[in-house]
């Protein structure tokens, strides 16, 4: 087996389930865990990730709105490294690579490439997805274990709470800053089984661009910051800058926490099991102890 990865949550997962050796190929984002950080890059990206939120906004719009794509295949290299299974996505055309491109440089390869998009949009979603790679991997025992690990961790955290009668609070996630985005799909589901009620989003639903208002009108008890692939401490700087602001004034009596977004909530993989175990830790720390400090950085009250 020979795969190339386009995504980092696919990544994680070919590494979870004990197959990172078949790893041939990856995407310019995939940075974990360390060991696949000297594999072939098949993708580049426009974005400049040290910029601004509303200036990566900026880009992507007007790549969209040119028909430029946002992420770019290296045909010629993914050929040469002769994979047997891609690893896709298509949940996002500006997250990832678009799964109509993968499948047009596929269809120029011989013989052709099995290709796996991850499709979940909630945290069952994903679980299905680590066991559809598994599968194609061979890996069906390995599946299950992992999979029975990760809800483990999730069924602890859920008895934990229950058994102290723990308060569920009422939670906001920002998953972008400037617009401001609601986090969708699986991030509810996490929210929930951290011991709070998301009161901004559905699971399953699309993360959505809304006014501050209707984060204000929710009225969370606590907020979290987790922009797509911003690590905890640019979280932190683009949250403080506007919790700042006159728009953001009411919020500066509730309790706000910066998270690795890229790590915890942006990549649909075993991790989630970390972001619930980190938000419980927010929600409950009399129960789970302080968050880990490269997850979380508590911003407000």
């Amino acid at each position: 087996m020979r795969v190339v990865s386009l995504l980092p949550a696919g990544t994680e997962v070919v590494a979870a389930l004990g197959a990172g050796e078949t790893l041939v190929g990856i995407s310019h984002e995939c940075d974990y865990p360390v060991e696949v950080t000297s594999l072939p890059r098949v993708t580049a990206g426009i974005v400049q990730r040290d910029a601004s939120s509303a200036v990566i906004d900026a880009t992507v719009r007007e790549s969209v709105s040119s028909g430029t794509p946002v992420f770019v295949l290296d045909a010629e290299l993914i050929s040469s490294l002769a994979p047997t299974l891609i690893l896709t996505q298509t949940l996002c055309d500006v997250c990832a690579v678009v799964d109509g491109d993968v499948r047009d440089v596929a269809t120029l390869m011989s013989p052709a490439p099995v290709i796996i998009p991850l499709t979940g949009t909630t945290l069952a979603g994903v679980w299905n997805d680590v066991m559809r790679v598994a599968r194609a991997l061979g890996r069906d025992e390995r599946g299950v274990e992992l999979l029975a690990q990760l809800d483990a961790r999730m069924r602890c955290v859920h008895d934990a709470l229950e058994a102290a009668r723990a308060p569920r609070p009422r939670v906001a996630v920002i998953e972008w800053l400037d617009p401001l985005f609601t986090a969708g799909h699986w991030t509810p589901d996490l929210v929930r089984r951290a011991g709070g009620i998301d009161v901004i989003a559905e699971p399953g639903a699309h993360s959505a661009s809304v006014p501050v208002e209707r984060f204000r009108d929710a009225a969370p008890e606590l907020l979290l910051f987790a922009p797509c692939g911003f690590d905890v401490e640019r979280a932190a700087t683009e949250a403080y800058a506007l919790l700042a602001t006159d728009d953001w004034a009411w919020a500066r009596d509730v309790e706000a926490w910066a998270l690795d977004g890229n790590a915890l909530t942006s990549r649909p993989g075993p991790r989630l099991a970390d972001a619930v175990e980190t938000i419980a830790a927010i929600v409950a720390p009399s129960l789970f102890g302080a968050p880990p400090r490269d997850y979380a950085r508590k911003l407000s009250s």
